[in-house]
């Protein structure tokens, strides 16, 4: 790739012009995105315009902000040349971590691929916040990842679980989480007890099918080799050989972190992840998630990571939405919950 100096132009006055030669066609084509979608996140990411034109892209804006869309271009292309994909999350992704820290070397974090098995997806960590969740879930025992929503802290847990499993450091994975309401009164649910809790356990399920695909993951299902559990059936067992996540642990209380984390058995690794703003518990209940953290962090063998919305991976608007939200929670302070009538009861 070649890119020309930075030159002043007229339109609109005071702004700058870089315009990069890309000699990988297909290269340039991944990253652009289909109509040029990604091209068009990229810009808006650095606030300035950008046009592809055959194998020569031009960006044209203020010059500070010009200079780093052309690194975060260079860096994208080598991601793209290396035969990673990108999609419009990547770019968006990309352009607020880049904005953070010039340091950041894509190319390092997609090479970083978790194994859990031969023909599945690739899965790595897509910022630096989380490569670094990846390898404290390596290092440490017990791990909390604690952060806003659509930034992996699930998604990568899983994925460690599964390559921990296909490489037989465990002999089970266990899936839980807490049967709390989402600001909703649902009523009485119909069905037997698995049936009542398994609307609370579907984003578990919804990882683990997007990891493993549905029939495989049915089949360790079938064999108890992996378990969905709300955590309340955690209760007086020991689990030893397993890699146990505890997912929205937010909505725990003090009592039940404790109960989760004293159920760890020998080689047993646990992974703890949640939102701090988006507790759903009673008014007044502390929550076990936050309360764990101020009194195990420090401990010996313990990681906590804190993810921002720059760690965010989904839709780009979704980043956009927590720093509205942030914005507004500061400014006149959270939001109160809606009073809702019991649905069914």
């Amino acid at each position: 790739m070649v890119s020309s100096a930075l030159v002043p132009v007229d339109d609109p006055p005071g702004a700058h012009r870089i315009t990069l030669d890309v000699d990988d066609g297909a290269a340039l084509r991944e990253l652009a995105g289909e109509v040029g979608q990604n091209l068009k996140i990229l810009a808006r990411g650095h606030g300035v315009r950008a046009s592809q034109r055959g194998n020569q892209v031009t960006l044209v804006g203020p010059a500070e902000a010009v200079q780093a869309a052309a690194a975060t271009f260079v860096q994208l292309h080598d991601v793209a040349r290396a035969g990673f994909t990108l999609s419009g999350a990547d770019v968006d992704q990309a352009c607020r971590m880049l904005r953070g820290s010039e340091a950041v070397r894509l190319l390092d974090l997609y090479r970083d691929v978790i194994p859990i098995g031969a023909g599945r997806k690739q899965v790595h960590p897509r910022s630096a916040r989380q490569r670094s969740y990846v390898q404290a879930i390596r290092d440490h025992d017990l791990v909390f990842g604690v952060g806003p929503a659509g930034t992996g802290k699930t998604y990568l847990a899983m994925a460690m679980a599964l390559a921990a499993l296909m490489r037989q450091q465990v002999r089970r994975i266990v899936l839980c989480r807490p049967a709390v309401e989402a600001g909703e009164k649902l009523g009485f649910l119909p069905g037997d007890m698995v049936e009542k809790v398994n609307p609370y356990l579907r984003p578990l399920y919804d990882a683990l099918h997007d990891l493993l695909g549905f029939e495989r993951a049915q089949r360790l299902i079938e064999k108890d080799v992996i378990e969905v559990a709300p955590l309340a059936f955690m209760r007086g067992r020991t689990l030893s050989d397993a890699f146990v996540i505890l997912d929205e642990a937010q909505n725990t209380t003090p009592e039940q972190m404790k109960m989760l984390l004293t159920r760890t058995g020998l080689n047993s690794q646990v992974v703890v992840t949640g939102d701090p703003s988006q507790v759903d518990l009673e008014p007044g209940r502390k929550s076990g998630l936050l309360h764990a953290v101020s009194i195990v962090g420090g401990v010996e063998g313990v990681a906590v990571v804190r993810f921002t919305e720059v760690d965010v991976v989904r839709h780009p608007l979704v980043s956009a939405i927590i720093r509205a939200y942030d914005r507004a929670e500061s400014r006149d302070g959270p939001v109160p919950p809606s009073v809702e009538a019991p649905v069914g009861g």
